[in-house]
């Protein structure tokens, strides 16, 4: 009995030695990632060619729903850029809604545009207006409407835009490995009724059981209710797995809007576990409560200006017959240490990198 205990002990003890050293490089590399999307962002590396801007055009931005900060903050880059090239823009509201989006795209075709942006929803979602658009011979481009960047012959999408969705899960899951020191107890909120939810939501829950955390549950629950949804939601996950519940991991800021109050009625601090990190967009309340250290430490932001920038810039390309830019825009992970450079006072990542001037130049607008 004795010796059997013994090679017990020894097969116990030779498995943590051989775990040091995977640990240990597992923690580096994690903290290599976060440390790479944390630095300033000061060089552009956007294109460096493109067609002189293509005069007196009219474009429809079609918003999946402008409560949302990631879309709300590309529209205001698309009107910006609009403003710049010499552009007319309209913006329709889809208010988070399928129904909402149909009709929004029905008054897109009623205005007879020369190009138009999905912004903010899979756009397979809207299929027979997709062919419509395609009949009509519109050049069309998106922010966030699927899993594909670029062009998307399935939707007939000129381009997508985005930053690499999978690197920010991963930079997102990697935050709350290193934070947890190694032992995260992650709860991850997704919306299956995107595509590209369900993928960031699946990446960050491979990566953080890859690094050897653990998964508590993996919650879908609609983005478009989550004033409604979160607050007993929360209330429900905090009593089912209490300490357990070291870090929260959701596809899009906006779950944490709605978590605060829940969340200091059970005697949590703004800076106590659960640990929010939100993988993307980057919104106004998510800047302000890293600020405040409120109920959230970190958001995975994307450079959401910018990204309206580079959606006018496609569509000049798609009216001037060449293809797309091939641009992935930078991510940037946001803590309270670097929460006041590009853009951070007023909000926002908006990098420090003269993205804007440089379209200028590239329309002959400068």
């Amino acid at each position: 009995m004795k010796r059997r205990t013994l090679i017990k002990a020894s097969v116990a003890m030779l498995a943590l030695t051989l775990a040091g050293p995977a640990l240990a490089d597992a923690m580096a590399d994690a903290k290599a990632v976060v440390d790479k999307y944390a630095t300033k962002v000061t060089g552009w590396d956007g294109p460096k060619t493109s067609p002189k801007a293509q005069e007196g055009k009219t474009i429809v931005v079609l918003a999946g729903d402008l409560k949302n900060g990631g879309i709300l903050g590309v529209t205001t880059g698309v009107e910006e850029a609009a403003a710049a090239i010499g552009w007319e823009v309209k913006v329709l509201d889809g208010a988070g809604s399928i129904g909402g989006r149909t009709a929004a795209f029905g008054q897109a075709m009623a205005l007879k545009p020369s190009g138009i942006i999905i912004n903010g929803f899979d756009a397979i979602e809207q299929a027979p207006a997709l062919e419509q658009v395609k009949a009509a011979g519109i050049p069309l481009v998106a922010w966030h409407a699927g899993p594909v960047i670029g062009p998307d012959e399935k939707t007939g999408l000129f381009a997508n835009v985005s930053t690499d969705a999978m690197e920010v899960s991963k930079a997102a899951a990697d935050y709350a490995y290193v934070d947890a020191k190694g032992k995260p107890g992650v709860i991850i909120f997704t919306d299956s009724t995107y595509t590209i939810a369900i993928a960031k939501a699946d990446r960050m829950k491979a990566e953080i059981e890859a690094l050897g955390g653990t998964v508590l549950e993996y919650v879908d629950t609609p983005i478009a209710e989550t004033s409604q949804r979160m607050p007993q939601l929360t209330t429900s996950l905090l009593q089912k797995y209490g300490d357990q519940w070291t870090h929260s991991l959701a596809i899009n800021d906006l779950y944490f809007d709605f978590m605060g109050p829940s969340l200091a009625a059970a005697g949590k601090s703004g800076t106590d576990a659960p640990i929010n990190v939100a993988a993307g967009d980057g919104s106004e309340s998510a800047y302000q409560r890293i600020r405040a250290g409120q109920f959230q430490k970190v958001t995975v932001a994307e450079p959401l200006n910018l990204q309206g920038w580079q959606l006018v810039d496609e569509l000049n390309r798609a009216f001037a017959g060449e293809a797309w830019s091939g641009y992935l825009s930078p991510l940037h992970v946001v803590t309270s240490d670097n929460v006041e450079f590009d853009g951070g006072p007023k909000n926002s990542f908006d990098p420090d990198n003269g993205y804007r001037d440089e379209y200028k130049k590239l329309w002959g607008k400068m």
